[in-house]
């Protein structure tokens, strides 16, 4: 009942602003549903994607004697499946809510009021969404190169609740962010209550080159978390596979505070293209003090002469559209992609991901995708040894 109502709700609206007399609405296909009236005061988007994906899984002969397990040997789920809207309302007012419907459950994404344009500080964000750190968790999961982010998504959520702050320069090439959450750790930030807890998270980020055919992108950004007293702060780390079990537990009790550090970079040249970041994590407890590093680099290029595209510096990446269709005379867009990812915990536990994947784009709203991982995990003292996971995945995705 729940997708049916919010189905009849984007319903009613549709039709209420395709009826209006006053100031009538058209309506089009942009690789979405979109609405607008005719000065373009208001603007509306109805949307989401559906992400269904299955695969292989194996331990190698090491980490069954060392007590690893498997999830399941093969598996399969819809892995995201969501609706949206968002919007402009009267030119200086944006807004978004989007919800999950994966694992029988209706999760809250996004749901925030943005005031644009606001004298000296730029624009205003409220509610619930992404935190400004690392562009890879920007970028939107329709657009990634990979099935699952890298390692570094483990440290700290990708979404809170909160207020932030945020503009660009004037020729839109540089952008700062700054937001205070009531989260200050994974733990917390789910919870109703935060019990004085809280997070501030800034973030500045551009391209240092920009031309037709070539960019350069660089970004840094710096949160700063303050958990509950006595409180813990840790992350617990799976493979490059959502379908897995979690190998590596890291925690630390009595934190005060905690300090993370994040360096992105990411060059496009043609059809070529390098991604990479490294995190870093300074725990401060009252019973020993912590640090903790994860990173990747990868790359990607196209078989078929597209490219990478950029979206702005503050949401990272945008949708790939193929030279030609799939079943219009084309095949769509073929993309290759490899990469490396590390990961490190207490006690030296550490992860490290060889990731290779193939991309299919068969039309801008419509991708296949092939992942094969080899993850090796070191020094592991809940499995008391080393292991290696390995996996073959598909995704069928389309986002609208």
């Amino acid at each position: 009942m729940k997708l049916k109502n919010v189905l009849l709700v984007a319903l009613f609206f549709s039709y209420f602003f395709m009826n209006s007399q006053e100031n009538p609405f058209s309506t089009k296909w942009d690789n979405g549903f979109k609405i607008e009236n005719a000065d373009k005061s208001i603007k509306m988007k109805f949307g989401g994607r559906l992400m269904y994906d299955f695969g292989f899984f194996s331990l190698n002969n090491k980490a069954e004697t060392n007590g690893y397990t498997l999830a399941s040997e093969n598996g399969n789920e819809f892995r995201r499946a969501r609706l949206f809207t968002s919007g402009t309302i009267y030119k200086n007012i944006d807004f978004k809510l989007q919800v999950d419907f994966t694992g029988g459950e209706v999760t809250l994404k996004d749901a925030y009021i943005t005031l644009k344009k606001l004298p000296a500080v730029g624009n205003l964000r409220v509610g619930h969404f992404k935190e400004p750190y690392r562009l890879e968790a920007l970028t939107s999961s329709k657009y990634i190169t990979f099935m699952e982010r890298a390692l570094p998504i483990s440290m700290i959520p990708e979404r809170n609740s909160g207020f932030m702050l945020f503009n660009e320069s004037a020729n839109k090439r540089m952008s700062w962010q700054i937001g205070l959450f009531r989260g200050a750790d994974k733990a917390t930030s789910d919870s109703p209550e935060a019990n004085g807890d809280y997070a501030i998270t800034s973030r500045i980020a551009g391209t240092v080159l920009n031309k037709e055919n070539s960019l350069l992108h660089l970004g840094l950004s710096y949160s700063y978390r303050k958990p509950q007293e006595n409180h813990s702060f840790g992350y617990s780390v799976r493979p490059e596979v959502h379908i897995s079990n979690k190998y590596i537990q890291t925690n630390v009790s009595g934190v005060d505070n905690v300090h993370l550090f994040n360096f992105e970079t990411a060059w496009v040249a043609n059809s070529f293209s390098l991604q990479g970041e490294y995190s870093a994590a300074n725990v401060n407890s009252s019973l020993n003090d912590e640090n903790f590093t994860s990173y990747y680099l990868q790359a990607s290029y196209f078989l078929t002469g597209e490219k990478r595209v950029y979206k702005n510096s503050m949401d990272g990446f945008d949708r790939v559209k193929p030279a030609s269709n799939f079943g219009e005379n084309g095949i769509g867009a073929l993309e290759v992609a490899l990469r490396y990812s590390g990961i490190d915990g207490m006690n030296n536990d550490k992860m490290g991901n060889i990731t290779a994947g193939l991309n299919w784009h068969l039309n801008p709203a419509t991708r296949i995708m092939a992942n094969y991982v080899i993850s090796n995990i070191e020094n592991n003292t809940q499995y008391h040894g080393d292991g290696q996971f390995n996996a073959f995945q598909m995704r069928f995705q389309i986002d609208f």
